[in-house]
């Protein structure tokens, strides 16, 4: 019997619409960006373009060098040493990955601050003049970020590290190389696409970050969009500075993409040895602890102690209201609708893509993944400019958000979906074509019951970074329409910390469940 094919057409007009709304807001930004008058670029190239761009890209560079030491280091610990409390410390270090930069940032604003605990506890140690450097300085704004990013560069080269091939470790060992040649001459060259991939995840993280410079005053690319639109109300200039931002993105996955096709390394031997943990002394053991320890107390223990502490203070407890849980309604309403929206725009995306691989219907699934070059406020400014011009109606609504949270963040469920699709073999659709079923059908009854497991984790991925989201909020809400994530920013602003405290730990606490759903997939696939 011959089986019809699949009609799509439905699903490729779906598809095109789902590709429009996340390329034409970038293009229109681009088109604005390029009609700008020659006035307006010569004032900002001739002004803040070249401060910005060098604080932009030194940042993410001084970022990129402490996380690779954080995060290698802890993936080596953790491998391959064995000791008392390793299988804790092995889960416990994805945990910053649940604490939003912001909420980082106005905790470390309040330790290291003029005055701060931390500033005291060196001023008994050092004398009463001494003074630590300030976290609204680059020093601090790096260390903020650095303990915010480094679980990506430890996630990806700790799971390099568990499919090592130690005999090559073993051969260079029989030709005399010392312990730290093998390390630099086989071990780290094995590792380096894993690593390259973990440093453009971070470097993207910074480049793309509101919240923690924001709050700790640093100008960058990001934060001057902010500013030009909110303080200087030029659409124009941040629209030419969105531009440059997104370029800057651009050159940074690029040169990571050349860069591990130059260097590629395979692990070619026949025989297979998995790597031997080596048993530590009681000393080693615990020198270990306490440097794990140290980096988790300050990216995770330090902050959760704290906002639980500032939480059950008088004035926190008075903010626990009516008002209070408005704004947890607020942030679980849009995360909500985000999430359904992103499913219906990025399930054709993702389906065709799979079933049917023509150029356009890749075209339109890579045109999607165009949201992991938006910056926040890169996308709300596309997103606001279209809609005054297009759609005013929509202006002042959540409509807008809901578009540029999708616009955003639906690279993050494409991840889930475009996998879980590609897992099921078309076969088993094929066998209900020919028993009958249209293809609607077939995809209600077959398709969709066989990847429920990659819808709900991409709902769930973009349900909470909404509930994190930030800069496109504070620029696209409703007037009196505040989320969590926006009371923490005002409250922490204005150095409120007891009043930001409820919020900003509910918010890391929303955040744990995605640890979750990934501490509980095969972390090797991850």
């Amino acid at each position: 019997m011959t089986v019809r094919p699949l009609s799509l057409s439905s699903l490729q007009l779906a598809a095109l619409a789902s590709a429009a709304l996340v390329l034409f807001p970038l293009i229109y930004i681009i088109c604005l960006a390029l009609s700008a008058d020659t006035a307006v670029w010569y004032r900002l190239w001739t002004t803040r373009v070249p401060e910005l761009l060098w604080n932009t890209i030194s940042l993410a560079g001084a970022v990129v060098l402490l996380s690779l030491v954080l995060g290698v280091s802890t993936a080596w610990i953790v491998t391959r040493c064995e000791f008392p409390g390793r299988r804790l410390w092995e889960v416990a270090l994805v945990l910053p990955l649940a604490m939003p930069t912001f909420v980082l940032a106005y905790v470390f604003n309040y330790l290291l601050g003029f005055g701060g605990p931390i500033e005291q506890l060196w001023q008994l140690l050092a004398g009463p003049q001494a003074r630590l450097f300030s976290p609204q300085s680059f020093m601090g704004v790096t260390l903020v970020m650095a303990l915010a990013t480094f679980p990506f560069i430890y996630l990806l080269t700790r799971s390099a590290l568990l499919d090592f091939n130690v005999s090559f470790e073993e051969v260079a060992r029989t030709c005399g190389a010392s312990p730290l040649r093998r390390i630099l001459s086989v071990t780290l060259p094995l590792l380096r696409p894993s690593i390259a991939a973990g440093a453009a995840l971070v470097i993207l993280y910074v480049v793309s970050d509101f919240g923690a410079v924001s709050l700790l005053r640093y100008q960058t690319l990001t934060y001057a969009v902010f500013q030009q639109m909110t303080g200087q109300l030029d659409n124009q200039a941040a629209s030419i500075l969105s531009v440059l931002l997104v370029v800057l993105a651009l050159l940074f996955l690029s040169t990571e993409r050349w860069f591990r096709r130059k260097s590629r390394f395979y692990q070619t031997a026949g025989r297979y040895r998995a790597p031997q943990r080596i048993r530590c002394s009681w000393f080693q053991t615990l020198g270990l602890t306490a440097s794990l320890a140290i980096i988790m107390g300050a990216a995770f223990g330090a902050p959760v102690c704290l906002l639980i502490s500032w939480s059950l203070s008088p004035e926190a407890l008075a903010m626990l209201d009516a008002r209070f849980f408005g704004f947890v309604w607020n942030s679980a309403l849009l995360a909500t609708l985000a999430a359904t929206v992103g499913l219906f725009v990025g399930l054709p995306l993702a389906y065709l893509a799979s079933r049917k691989p023509t150029w356009l219907n890749t075209g339109c699934l890579q045109a999607a993944y165009a949201g992991y070059v938006l910056p926040g406020p890169v996308a709300a400014l596309a997103v606001l400019v279209l809609c005054l011009n297009l759609m005013p109606i929509v202006y002042g609504t959540v409509i807008v958000l809901i578009i540029a949270y999708v616009l955003h963040f639906l690279p993050a469920g494409l991840q889930s979906l475009e996998p879980a699709i590609q897992q099921i073999t078309p076969n088993l659709e094929e066998v209900a074509r020919t028993l009958g079923l249209s293809a609607r059908e077939t995809v209600r009854q077959v398709t969709l019951p066989l990847i429920r497991n990659g819808i709900i984790v991409a709902w769930v991925l973009i349900f909470l970074q909404t509930m994190k989201e930030l800069p496109a909020t504070l620029l696209l809400r409703p007037v009196g329409f505040d989320t969590l994530a926006i009371r923490v920013w005002l409250e922490a602003s204005e150095e409120y910390y007891q009043l930001a405290a409820p919020s900003a730990l509910l918010i890391v606490l929303v955040g744990l469940p995605a640890l979750g759903l990934l501490l509980s997939r095969d972390w090797r696939a991850a």
